[in-house]
Parts: structure tokens; C-alpha cells; sequence
């Protein structure tokens, strides 16, 4: 199976109605969850496709709580992959190849007819080595590729410029308009139960923390000193406290050994099991955060936030900067400067209306599933 192999850029006028083409399409769609951001993203979209009269199939990589954040979700799934392969390249690439091995062995059972993910580096091998069509969607277009692969589809924000992706690497590409997080944004619905969870006193300003990404192929050691110099930071001010969220087990063991008094005077908490991080960003004052998901979330819903990532800043943040939704951190001075430490003002959450990025996402991958 293959799709048209002259470069297009998809546009509305081009896309097939959802229901016209579940009368008479029959597909399953195989998804990859290779990381914890792509659960909440996914969830919707397969939701649709599934309303669409599309046959899903979901794999998932045991790493970063995937495979419960998407329990948590109601995502049935089959878990592939236990292991995170750290930052060694070569290990790293091998890793990638293995999973991907087996992944080609289940997809002989499986049969998709298309395969959809966020970037997943096995899901793309995988498919590529059995024939099967490759709708990739990405949102950070400094994230590195497979070499030598051509994605049949390539689905990005609209604010990422067309100069800012190699047109080797796509067949097609489509856009949408906002933000990879407007698609599951609008379907949220806050609990009140989750700082009384976490024993916190909600009188406290509460800053939930994200780690920068140490093991990602773009990180910048900057980025780690900016998170320590903020949990210093914080701890100073009596009336906060903070939730930190590590990555993995070994960034959880480091900030236990590092600030282990922070943690005993519940200064510095680590939450002991998955939780919906929409959920507890709601519920935060403000949001400090060396990775890209969790301050677009905050920023989607209007929660004061601060980057510390110090990669190679994305066309989206830069968006997101431009339109004051988000504050970059480039240095020490700058926490200090920028970061208000404040309760903010929490208006009764409703649902909010879609703003049609999930369907012209999802528009998008039946038309791809037309041409194969």
C-alpha cells in the first residue's frame, strides 16, 4: 500500500466529510502511544475515528506511565516495549530498531491499514518496513527524524512555517489551525478532589514543576540548572508549595536526593502514582515547566506559565510568547524578574466549545486513508 507520491499541500476544499466516508469505508487505524503527551492527544481523536465508523488499533511503549495514563483514559492498548534506552545514541538507535521489530511482527496479525502517531520513531520503521501508509503529526519541528524515511503524511500547526520542514521528508502535508492541545482542551472537566489528594493546603500558591526532558536529543544543560535555581527558589517563599513531576524513576530518585527536607516539610511534592495532568494544572496557581506539552496545556487553559526549556525554541512557543499566553525563561535573572508567585483568580471551568482542530485533524487522516 502506498500513497500519491507527489508533494501536496492539503487543504480544506480537499478534505472528505467524516460521515460520507463511514457509509461506505471500512480501515482500521493503528495508533502508537510512544509517550505520556500523546495519551490525552490521541484519546479524542480515536473517539472520532471510532464515531466515524473506523476499527482502531492502539500499541503503547511501557515508559513514562503511558500504559496507565491510558488505562486512566479508557484506551484499550497493547503494551510493546518496557525499556527507556537513555541518551547514548547508538543504544538509542538500536532501541528504536528493536521495538520496531516487534511492532512488525504484531502488525502481520493486525493488518491497519494506516499508521498514526506523534512522532513515534518505532511505529514509523515498523510501518515503513511492512508497506503500510505513515500519517505522522508533529508540533516541534527541531525534533529529529528517521533518516532516509519519507512520511506519507505529515500533519502540523499552522503557525510552523513551510520554509521550517524539509520537503523531503513528506509526501503530503497538512495544516491546522491552533494547537495540537485544542484538540482535547475543549473536552475537559476539572476535579476538585486532587490538591486534598495530594495533601496540599489550598490556601498555598501551588506551582506544579515540570523537569526538563535529560534524556531527549535536544536537550540544553541549561535547562537543568534553571529547574534546580527554581525549586531553590520557590522553597524560599513560605506561602508556596510545589508539585513536582519527574519524567522517570531515575529524575525522581535525583530530586528526592537533592531536596529531601523540601519533601519531609511538604514544601516539594511528588505525586505517588499517574494523575491527569490537566486536572492538577487546572487547579495550580501557575506552571514552571522544561518541556513543551505541559506549558501549552497551562497556556490552552489560561494558566499563567513559564519555560525553562532551553532547546531550540519551536515556532508554537514562540507563538505562544508573542501572544503573552506564555513567559520564556532564558536565565537565572529571569526567574526572579518574570515568575509571579500569586494565587490567581479561578473562574467556574465549562465546557468549552470545539474550535474544529480535532476534526481537521482527523479530516485529514480519512483523506489519507482514501489514497492509499
Amino acid at each position: 500500500m502506498s500513497l500519491s507520491a507527489s508533494t501536496a499541500i492539503c487543504s480544506d476544499e480537499e478534505v472528505p466529510g467524516g460521515k460520507r466516508f463511514m457509509q461506505n469505508t471500512k480501515t482500521k487505524v493503528w495508533i502508537d502511544l510512544d509517550n505520556a503527551p500523546h495519551v490525552p492527544f490521541f484519546a479524542p481523536i480515536i473517539r472520532e475515528l471510532k464515531a466515524r465508523g473506523h476499527g482502531i488499533w492502539v500499541t503503547a511503549r511501557g515508559r513514562y506511565q503511558v500504559s496507565e495514563l491510558a488505562t486512566m483514559h479508557g484506551i484499550e492498548h497493547t503494551l510493546i516495549g518496557k525499556k527507556h534506552y537513555g541518551k547514548n545514541k547508538v543504544v538509542k538507535a538500536l532501541g528504536i530498531v528493536y521495538r520496531a521489530v516487534r511492532l512488525a511482527v504484531r502488525l502481520r496479525r493486525e493488518k491497519p491499514d494506516i499508521a498514526l502517531s506523534h512522532g513515534s520513531r518505532s511505529q514509523i520503521l515498523a510501518a515503513k518496513l511492512s508497506g503500510i501508509p505513515v500519517v505522522v503529526i508533529i508540533d516541534y519541528e527541531h525534533a529529529r527524524k528517521i533518516p532516509f524515511i519519507k512520511y506519507d503524511v505529515l500533519i502540523i500547526p499552522e503557525v510552523i512555517p513551510d520554509s521550517a520542514i524539509s520537503a523531503s521528508c513528506f509526501t503530503s502535508l497538512c495544516k491546522y489551525q491552533g494547537i495540537k492541545e485544542d484538540v482535547y482542551i475543549p473536552g475537559f472537566q476539572p476535579s476538585g478532589q486532587i490538591l486534598q489528594e495530594l495533601g496540599i493546603d489550598m490556601k498555598k500558591v501551588v506551582v506544579t514543576v515540570r523537569p526538563p526532558a535529560t534524556d531527549a536529543h535536544y536537550h540544553n544543560v541549561e535547562s537543568e540548572k534553571l529547574f534546580a535555581h527554581v525549586v531553590e527558589w520557590i522553597s524560599g517563599h513560605p506561602g508556596a508549595v510545589m508539585v513536582v513531576l519527574p519524567r522517570n524513576k531515575k529524575q525522581e530518585k535525583a530530586v528526592q536526593e537533592r531536596w529531601p527536607e523540601l519533601i519531609d516539610g511538604g514544601k516539594l511534592v511528588i505525586p505517588k502514582s499517574a494523575l491527569l495532568g490537566l486536572n492538577l494544572i487546572w487547579h495550580s496557581d501557575l506552571v514552571i515547566s522544561g518541556g513543551g506539552t505541559m506549558n501549552r496545556e497551562a497556556a490552552a487553559l489560561g494558566v499563567p506559565v513559564y519555560s525553562i526549556f532551553r532547546g531550540e525554541t519551536g515556532s508554537v512557543d514562540r507563538y505562544l510568547a508573542q501572544e503573552r499566553r506564555m513567559i520564556l525563561i532564558q536565565n537565572t535573572d529571569d526567574v526572579e524578574r518574570l515568575i509571579t508567585l500569586a494565587k490567581r483568580e479561578r473562574r467556574e471551568h465549562s465546557q468549552l466549545q470545539p474550535n474544529g482542530t480535532l476534526h481537521t485533524i482527523v479530516d485529514h487522516l480519512e483523506k489519507a486513508l482514501l489514497q492509499q
